[in-house]
């Protein structure tokens, strides 16, 4: 009895230290939201990360330090290695790769749990086969969207009938999920057969999903990781991953449906009617009119107003360090510039917010698509690094196109438009852009560092 009693201190520690985590989880996804505190928000969660699965050594009749901290040990090498190396261009696969692990870390709590046999009780068994397949999903979805986009599987690939396929293969999951729920004991075979419908239901509904759509995925991923963290919290008693499952999956949805909307996009035609088996849309009439580094720099440098919009194709090249310099010698020449980002621009939310920042440029010279949209009518010139479907107009004027209705920033309002872009080819989407076509569009060709840096020769030289 009196056993019993001394470990009331202690869970009473423990869960005031969980309570305090939550609080600190939630306060640095606050500060995540805007990209002037984005940092110290990711600082706080790491810490509050931290002192979780330190208190978490303390719980009564833990067992298996050793193996506990082996694991801690090489996960953190990996992390920290993986890291430091990784490129900025690479970072949403390794975003959609470690948002596999959580889903697949929910999914191993739940097979854990069924392994040893126990029955729980209808609610429990419940949420662990819930977090079960809604983790396995997301830890298989998104290794395939890794392999998408670091080039390792063909961009999209569409199975026969694809539609029909997803849909059996989640009622045949849910069905065993359902028997593995009222089953009067468990049954390996049967969890088996669970986990491998699951982790393959993840990859088929992944795969015909091209890289135009894929940032939506990656968020919808995200949102489903947090949900199955916060089933097996339910599962294990554990309210720190209560919290954080809930708070990271209600901002992960979110997200998703932010982005759905920038896209005018339901989350049901992005997952059942993806970009790329849309069809391509009208034929594109005109031709492509080229223009040199130094008629490019003149344009600009004698304009009152650029606004520039960044896109994949300046995060491939690095050239985000050139684009500030560029900038900043034409303020010095008297021109306004401001840059504007579309919600979906890149590969993941806020990829291009963060190459600016690693690169200097000011907040308050980055604009979204609403605050911008009004500007490009009284642009001398918008100027598009590597970006497509974001500035594409067929979205206004071409009801067959995949892309019509989507929200685009206005660049061919600008009285100039000057794109940079490495050949004649489609985007990422395989959509052609009514924007290259134009009468007011010239292209200069070339990689992004190449390109810009060559306008910064000229600008020197006409500067001096």
């Amino acid at each position: 009895m009196s056993a019993h009693f001394s470990q009331f201190p202690v869970l009473g520690f423990i869960h005031a230290a969980y309570f305090a985590v939550a609080v600190v989880f939630i306060l640095g996804l606050k500060a995540m939201s805007s990209p002037v505190t984005a940092r110290r928000g990711v600082v706080w969660a790491g810490y509050a990360m931290i002192a979780a699965t330190v208190v978490t050594f303390a719980w009564p009749g833990m067992q298996n330090f050793g193996l506990m901290v082996l694991a801690i040990a090489i996960g953190t090498v990996v992390a920290w290695v993986s890291g430091k190396k990784v490129a900025m261009t690479d970072m949403p696969q390794m975003v959609a790769i470690y948002n596999g692990m959580g889903g697949g870390a929910a999914a191993a709590i739940a097979a854990v749990e069924f392994a040893r046999g126990e029955m729980h009780g209808v609610v429990i068994t419940l949420l662990a086969t819930l977090g079960a397949l809604i983790g396995a999903v997301s830890f298989s979805g998104s290794v395939v969207a890794w392999a998408k986009l670091q080039g390792v599987m063909k961009s999209a690939f569409r199975l026969p009938a694809q539609n029909a396929v997803n849909i059996v293969l989640a009622l045949a999951t849910v069905g065993l999920g359902a028997a593995i729920v009222i089953a009067p004991q468990i049954d390996p075979m049967l969890v088996g057969a669970f986990f491998v419908l699951a982790l393959i239901l993840g990859m088929v509904i992944t795969l015909p999903i091209g890289g135009a759509d894929m940032p939506v995925v990656i968020s919808l991923f995200n949102a489903f990781t947090g949900l199955a963290v916060g089933f097996e919290g339910f599962v294990m008693g554990i309210p720190a991953l209560i919290i954080a499952g809930i708070v990271v999956g209600a901002a992960g949805t979110l997200l998703t449906q932010l982005m759905a909307k920038a896209m005018n996009r339901p989350i049901s035609n992005i997952l059942f009617v993806p970009m790329a088996a849309a069809g391509g849309g009208e034929a594109v009439e005109g031709e492509q009119k080229e223009i040199g580094a130094m008629d490019a720099a003149a344009m600009m440098r004698y304009a009152s107003k650029v606004i520039i919009i960044p896109g994949y194709g300046m995060a491939v090249a690095g050239a985000q360090h050139k684009v500030w310099e560029m900038t900043e010698m034409l303020e010095e020449a008297g021109v306004e510039v401001v840059f504007a980002i579309h919600p979906v621009a890149g590969r993941m939310p806020g990829h291009m917010n963060v190459l600016l920042a690693e690169a200097g440029v000011p907040y308050e010279k980055i604009f979204d698509l609403e605050e911008i949209n009004g500007d490009f009518a009284q642009a001398d010139v918008a100027l598009v690094i590597g970006a497509n479907d974001v500035v594409n107009p067929s979205a206004r004027t071409d009801k067959s196109s995949p892309i019509f209705g989507m929200p685009i920033l206005n660049a061919d309002l600008a009285q100039n438009v000057i794109v940079v872009k490495r050949g004649k080819g489609t985007g990422y989407s395989g959509i052609e852009n009514a924007l290259f076509y134009k009468d007011n569009t010239r292209l200069l060709y070339g990689s992004a560092q190449q390109a810009i840096g060559e306008v910064i020769q000229h600008v020197k030289a006409m500067s001096v």
